[in-house]
C-alpha cells in the first residue's frame, strides 16, 4: 500500500491519509499516456473504420452503415493489382535497404574504431536527411532525366548510342528514390544493437578458431535481428504510406495504396478511402505482427 497525504495551509503535519493499493498506482502512473494514445491514435482510428462504413456521393457523405465500400475495394481485381503493387515496392525497398543499411552499420560499428569517428561519420549519413523528402526526391530528377547526367555522360562516353528512358518516370526511379529516402531508417537500429554486442563474443570465436564468415553469420548477424526488424517496421510502414515518390518519380505510370487513397480524397469520396485505409492498416499490422513472431524485439524497446 502506497500512502497519499495531503498537508493543510500552514499545517506542519498530515491533515489526512488516503491509502493506494499499488497495483493500482501504475495505472495512474501511465493514464496521461493512455490519454494521449485515445486522443491522438485510437480516436482517430476509430473515426476512419465509421467513416469507412458511410454512403457518399459526389457532393457529401451520409452517415449510414452500408458495406460496398469493403466490397468495391476487395472485390475489385484492380484495387488487388494495386495492392500487389504497393507490396512489391515495399518487398523490393526493404531487401536493398536491409542489405545496403546492414553493411553500412557493420562497418561503423566494427571497422571504424574510435567513437568519434563513428559518430562523425554517422553524422555525415544524417547530413541529407536535415532537408525535406519532396526536395531530396526531385534531385534525381536533373540526374537520370532525359538529358540528365547519367544520360549525358552515357551518349557522351559512347556507351548508349541514345539516352536511356526507363530511368526517369519509371518503377525503377521510384525504387531508387525510396530506397535514398528510407535507408536511414534501416541503418540506425542496426548500427545500434551492434554496438550493444558484446566484443568479448567475438574474441572468443576468433580464439575458438572461427573465419571472419563465421562470426559473421553466426555471431553477429543472429545478435543483429532486432534491429533488422526494427528497421524493417519502420521501411515497410514508410512504403506502403508514401504516395508522393510514387507520383512523382514514376510520372504517373504506377499506382499504390496511399496514392489511390489520395486520389479518392481529391474526389471527396472519404468512405472508400477510409475503407482503403482500415484494409492497408490491418495488413500492415499483420505484416508487423509476423515480424514480431520472428524476431523478438523487447530488449532493443
Amino acid at each position: 500500500m502506497v500512502e497519499v497525504r495531503f498537508l493543510g495551509v500552514g499545517e506542519p503535519k498530515p491533515k489526512r491519509v488516503i491509502r493506494v493499493p499499488l497495483g493500482l498506482v501504475s495505472y495512474l502512473q501511465a493514464t496521461p499516456l493512455m490519454l494521449i494514445l485515445g486522443a491522438f491514435l485510437l480516436l482517430p482510428i476509430l473515426m476512419i473504420g465509421t467513416v469507412s462504413f458511410w454512403d457518399y456521393d459526389f457532393a457529401q457523405m451520409y452517415p449510414d452503415f452500408v458495406t460496398f465500400n469493403y466490397t468495391e475495394t476487395l472485390g475489385s481485381w484492380v484495387t488487388w493489382k494495386i495492392y500487389f503493387n504497393t507490396l512489391k515496392f515495399a518487398f523490393i525497398v526493404w531487401a536493398i535497404t536491409l542489405f545496403v543499411g546492414f553493411w553500412v552499420a557493420y562497418f561503423l560499428a566494427f571497422h571504424v574504431r574510435t567513437s568519434a569517428m563513428q559518430s562523425v561519420l554517422f553524422l555525415v549519413c544524417t547530413v541529407p536527411f536535415l532537408t525535406s523528402n519532396i526536395i531530396r526526391m526531385i534531385s534525381w530528377i536533373p540526374v537520370l532525366g532525359r538529358n540528365g547526367l547519367i544520360n549525358t555522360a552515357l551518349v557522351n562516353a559512347g556507351i548508349v548510342p541514345q539516352p536511356i528512358e526507363w530511368l526517369l518516370y519509371s518503377e525503377f526511379a521510384v525504387v531508387l528514390a525510396m530506397v535514398h529516402l528510407y535507408t536511414l531508417f534501416m541503418v540506425t537500429p542496426i548500427f545500434n544493437t551492434m554496438m550493444r554486442i558484446d566484443r568479448s563474443l567475438l574474441e572468443a570465436a576468433r580464439d575458438a578458431g572461427a573465419s571472419g564468415w563465421q562470426i559473421l553469420t553466426n555471431v553477429i548477424i543472429p545478435l543483429s535481428k532486432p534491429g533488422m526488424a526494427i528497421g524493417t517496421i519502420f521501411v515497410v510502414t514508410l512504403v506502403m504510406a508514401d504516395f508522393s515518390t510514387v507520383q512523382v518519380m514514376s510520372g504517373g505510370q504506377s499506382a499504390s495504396v496511399a496514392l489511390m487513397m489520395k486520389n479518392q480524397m481529391s474526389l471527396l469520396q472519404y468512405p472508400a478511402a477510409a475503407a482503403n485505409a482500415v484494409v492497408l492498416l490491418a495488413l500492415v499490422l499483420l505484416m508487423v505482427a509476423a515480424i514480431l513472431r520472428v524476431v523478438d524485439i523487447r530488449k532493443e524497446l
